[in-house]
């Protein structure tokens, strides 16, 4: 009988990733596996056929000769036809459900890698721009000065593991099959403390604060992050530190509003200046510039300052700084005020020439309800 493609076996397309591909056997596995069907009389080939394509597609280099050549690129590489005793069953099983039973197949002995950590740090958007050096001030848990971070008291010493045999890993008998997981006695450590340390009660690590400097480079934004190596949690009894991740968040600023390597600002300006036109002061992260408004100029218009914006911290031309003018009515007239308006307002007669953009917008909307009563 012609064996069935190890895709359709699991479910999956070809461009299926390692992570989906183990995803997809494990939900089978689960489900034909033969103590969990003990009446079903194809789930056990079912089991071994899903494990065998697993074998095969789990493995990177069986993966391409069979992507290749088909079966005949992998006959004979797994064991899932020759019963639950072939092949490396107990290997694949493991490294699929390893973290169900507490502990993978590929596990190792030893004092486990200390946490990483993340500090939010908050930044004026000056600073982000320019970059700057900081002082942080970071919790964390720091080996223990009074047993090295061991977590034996002072002149004693950690002792092998008499269940594992000082391997961290312990064979777990599953129905008739078999899988490799953390030791429960030593937790995957390999050693056991006999005698703790007093101060740390065995753990190796304490809680303290640490006061470090960051170098933060110019152009950062709020997502980027810079990682200091082994500035993280100490591991317990001597294990290596995490990591410490610094995450940039910057502030909101109160004039500008930055769009990746570009400034954006509104600038207010007064009816006689969009009238008339002039020259304004324009702020600009550098200092102030001179901003020349032409006559009649709208509200909503952009000017554009090259190379007033943000130099990215990965690279790249400078960016600029985009200012759009915002017509300011003003509020509070005088009594004198209010009549020159009106007197400008009747000079101006209702002549179209002097307002085109809402002319043009009138007629549309006359067009509109004539076409709707037409």
């Amino acid at each position: 009988m012609a064996k069935r493609d190890y895709y359709d076996v699991l479910g999956v397309g070809k461009g299926a990733s390692d992570a989906d591909i183990k995803k997809a056997f494990r939900r089978i596995a689960m489900k034909y596996h033969p103590d969990r069907n003990p009446d079903g009389a194809d789930a056990e080939d079912k089991f071994k056929e899903a494990q065998e394509a697993y074998e095969i597609l789990g493995d990177e280099e069986k993966k391409a000769a069979y992507d290749r050549f088909g079966h005949a690129g992998v006959d004979g590489q797994s064991g899932g036809g020759g019963g639950f005793g072939g092949g490396n069953f107990s290997d694949v099983f493991g490294d699929v459900f390893g973290d169900i039973f507490g502990g993978g197949g590929r596990g190792r002995g030893g004092p486990a890698r200390g946490s990483d950590l993340r500090y939010d740090l908050q930044l004026d958007l000056e600073d982000a721009v320019r970059g700057k050096t900081v002082q942080i001030d970071v919790p964390t848990m720091s080996s223990c000065d009074t047993c090295d971070g061991s977590g034996a008291r002072k002149g004693s010493s950690p002792v092998t593991c008499s269940t594992c045999n000082g391997a961290g890993q312990v064979r777990m008998s599953q129905g008739f099959f078999s899988v490799q997981q953390a030791c429960p006695q030593c937790r995957g450590r390999g050693q056991m403390i006999s005698d703790p340390c007093g101060d740390c009660h065995g753990q190796g690590v304490k809680e303290e604060r640490k006061t470090l400097s960051v170098k933060i480079p110019a152009g950062v934004d709020t997502g980027d992050r810079i990682r200091l190596g082994g500035k993280g949690e100490a591991g317990p009894q001597g294990g290596p530190p995490g990591d410490l991740y610094v995450q940039m968040v910057v502030r909101d600023h109160p004039i500008f509003v930055r769009d990746d390597s570009n400034l954006h600002c509104e600038v207010p300006i007064s009816f006689a200046q969009a009238a008339l036109g002039g020259e304004i002061e324009v702020p600009t992260l550098s200092g102030k510039v001179k901003l020349k408004i032409p006559a009649e100029t709208q509200s909503g218009k952009l000017f554009r300052l090259r190379g007033k914006g943000v130099a990215p911290v990965r690279g790249g031309g400078v960016g600029d700084l985009l200012c759009r003018v915002v017509l300011e009515t003003p509020i509070n007239l005088s009594a004198e005020q209010r009549k020159l308006l009106e007197q400008f307002e009747q000079s101006l007669n209702g002549n179209s020439k002097h307002s085109p953009r809402s002319s043009s917008w009138f007629d549309g909307v006359k067009k509109f309800f004539d076409n709707l009563t037409g």
